[in-house]
């Protein structure tokens, strides 16, 4: 590659980057003088690309946003992110599967061949964590709450509760939705829930999102120091395992916690005992995890639960001496 098309892909990356640039902030970034820049800026609008000057003290650029544009140029890294993302996506989202393979096709056919090469070199197999809970959401609904999200604007939508009569007619939710999350293969907003005054986390393909939005909103702090913290919080003795069950140790919550694993929490109840909640597999596997603690304790449930405690005991008492 000359160094003068190596140059105007470092400059379309970097204008695609942000929207304004001041001029003598790209000749620095481009280690090249301000009147190179110029003349950089216009090959790139002889090829096609609207770059529009901006007036002020320093000038500047812009690359307008909604025109059409000349394919994409791709320097190597960026061809190569492509491509994994690409070749990634469907285990995160549910029926875009026909639209990445096309996506991925038409970048590939773009590109150089010396990066074709390298790109058809990287066939990435992805394996699905939990295959038998993806579900389908639906691309405009994501874009639905994705709009709201961004506008901060009040969410309105019909939401499909679990448990809930066939057919029983529920108001629609009302929600300041903060953000949209990827959890084992389903799709998921945090969101401040107006009826219930608390944080929400919905599902998304359980949603269906009513016009027009509400008002705008001031986005609250959400209770964690992340997005992922939180999320991983909401989940993390809930999802991982089908069997999850609780039981109040008579033992301070200071002495178990060094001892618990990802999917416990531990919670104090008083100076010497301690609600501890668990998953597993299976109800006996679980009741055997509680029986590990050398301490009294008191199974909470639920009713599978104690009666896996109840087979382990009378499997224990049968057992030859």
């Amino acid at each position: 590659m000359s160094e003068t098309s190596a140059r105007l892909l470092s400059l379309l990356s970097l204008l695609q980057a942000r929207r304004d640039w001041p001029g003598a902030l790209l000749a620095d970034r481009l280690e090249v003088s301000a009147r190179t820049v110029r003349r950089d800026v216009d090959r790139l609008r002889d090829l096609g690309y609207p770059v529009r000057a901006i007036k002020g003290p320093d000038g500047g650029y812009r690359l307008d946003a909604g025109a059409e544009l000349p394919p994409l140029l791709f320097d190597d890294d960026q061809a190569i992110a492509v491509a994994v993302a690409l070749q990634t996506a469907t285990t995160t989202v549910t029926g875009i599967e026909e639209g990445a393979l096309r996506a991925l096709a038409t970048v590939r056919q773009v590109m150089p061949a010396r990066l074709r090469q390298r790109v058809d070199a990287l066939q990435v197999t992805t394996i699905d964590r939990y295959p038998n809970r993806r579900t389908t959401v639906d691309s405009n609904q994501l874009i639905a709450i994705g709009m709201a999200v961004r506008a901060q604007e009040v969410l309105r939508f019909d939401y499909q509760s679990p448990g809930a009569p066939e057919g029983e007619w529920l108001p629609p939710r009302k929600a300041e939705p903060h953000h949209l999350v990827t959890w084992g293969g389903r799709w998921y907003l945090i969101g401040w829930d107006l009826d219930r005054k608390d944080w929400r986390t919905f599902r998304v393909d359980r949603m269906t999102p009513k016009t027009p939005t509400g008002p705008r909103f001031t986005p609250r702090e959400l209770p964690a120091a992340d997005v992922a913290t939180y999320i991983s919080r909401q989940f993390k003795t809930k999802e991982q395992f089908p069997c999850r069950g609780e039981a109040v140790l008579q033992v301070p919550a200071s002495e178990v916690a060094p001892w618990s694993g990802q999917d416990t929490m531990v919670e104090e109840v008083t100076a010497t005992s301690c609600r501890v909640t668990m998953t597993a597999w299976s109800w006996v596997g679980l009741a055997a995890r509680f029986a590990m603690f050398e301490c009294d304790l008191e199974l909470v449930g639920p009713p599978e639960l104690i009666e896996a405690a109840h087979q382990i005991a009378t499997r224990f008492q049968e057992s030859p001496r």
